[in-house]
């Protein structure tokens, strides 16, 4: 895979998957296809580089496969991702 820079407002990686673990102000971790808490309204992270901040949240990393060129195609690849992921 390819690693680029995020593209910025994008967000589809803040709300399309669940998170399992906990997320400061969502204990229970965040549902697939549910905004994050810390999303803002222009699509940042609100909790970006500090030591509360997911590690999984910190470990991804964009890439072209995964972000394709908009939000759209980034969504509908990390909800196809989510789906084939989901324990039965």
């Amino acid at each position: 895979m390819s690693e680029i820079n995020c593209r910025a407002g994008c967000g589809a990686c803040c709300i399309a998957p669940s998170l399992s673990s906990p997320i400061p102000g969502m204990p229970d971790g965040k549902p697939a296809g549910i905004r994050c808490v810390h999303l803002t309204a222009d699509n940042l992270c609100g909790i970006y580089g500090r030591d509360d901040r997911p590690a999984v949240c910190g470990a991804l990393k964009a890439s072209r496969e995964m972000c394709g060129d908009s939000f759209g195609e980034a969504y509908e690849h990390l909800a196809s991702l989510e789906l084939a992921t989901r324990p039965d």
